[in-house]
């Protein structure tokens, strides 16, 4: 934990602790990032970063070039807290994620509040393509697929049927996010962490499934074509609107968590 920052907490101006310094068991911030309210049973957190222009990756076009230590301790929270990690099948190629695994220092904390020992990768992808490293690791994700997919026979083959979703929407090849998220609770996942990319949590925003937005600002400014942490062709109709639940800071690093305000609220 040496290796970590402290981090201020400047939102809520009335917050009993206004330092919170790294500990090994991350007492404090586990109760800081405690899940909100769902009106659904099914809580859907996002964790992103962004540079002060916008951007959502650097040059490299993957999000670790803009993040550092204070993101990533709260990152290790978020996942402690969760049952799984959701995220779309172009960052699991992009960021070359491999089978999750909680930190030993964080799985006490994690058993209380009643989580599995173990954190859960779910993918979404329309094609059914992944990278091979997932799919054939000793823990392979579950996959959220259409019907259509033309790696769904593999898929079903490699992994059994019992890691492999179906979720049609309601335009051909595409995956519906509601259905995705009650096929996940049905296992027992509610609590969702997901990681994007852009495009997913675009689309899940547009769902109206997101509860709150973990967003993370690094002070850099990188230029180039890099997207936003939401991409979606059209406008949100209407824009939602979210409240701060809290701003934490570190070296210029500064670490928001809002509440979302849910459409169907």
């Amino acid at each position: 934990m040496a290796d970590l920052p402290a981090l201020d907490v400047l939102v809520p101006l009335d917050a009993p602790v206004r330092l919170l310094a790294p500990r090994s068991d991350e007492a404090e911030l586990m109760a800081l990032f405690a899940d909100g309210p769902s009106t659904t049973g099914i809580h859907v957190r996002a964790n992103m970063v962004s540079a002060l222009d916008g951007a959502a990756t650097g040059a490299d076009r993957v999000s670790g070039s803009i993040n550092g230590p204070a993101d990533l301790r709260v990152f290790r929270v978020l996942r402690a807290l969760a049952d799984v990690v959701l995220i779309g099948a172009g960052t699991a190629r992009a960021e070359c994620y491999t089978p999750l695994d909680v930190p030993p220092e964080l799985r006490a904390a994690r058993s209380a509040r009643g989580r599995a020992d173990d954190l859960e990768l779910a993918v979404v992808t329309a094609s059914g393509e992944l990278p091979a490293s997932l799919i054939e690791s000793e823990r392979p994700p579950l996959v959220l697929t259409t019907s259509s997919a033309p790696a769904l026979g593999a898929l079903r083959d490699r992994l059994g049927p019992d890691r492999v979703v179906v979720a049609d929407g309601g335009a051909p090849g595409t995956v519906d996010h509601r259905t995705a998220l009650a096929a996940l609770a049905d296992r027992g996942l509610r609590h969702v962490l997901t990681e994007g990319g852009p495009m997913l949590l675009g689309q899940l925003v547009d769902a109206d499934l997101v509860d709150e937005l973990c967003l993370t600002w690094s002070p850099q400014l990188v230029g180039g074509p890099a997207g936003r942490v939401t991409h979606v062709p059209a406008w949100f109709s209407p824009p939602r609107e979210l409240t701060l639940a809290h701003l934490l800071h570190s070296d210029g690093v500064l670490l928001g968590r809002w509440q979302v305000v849910r459409l169907g609220a």
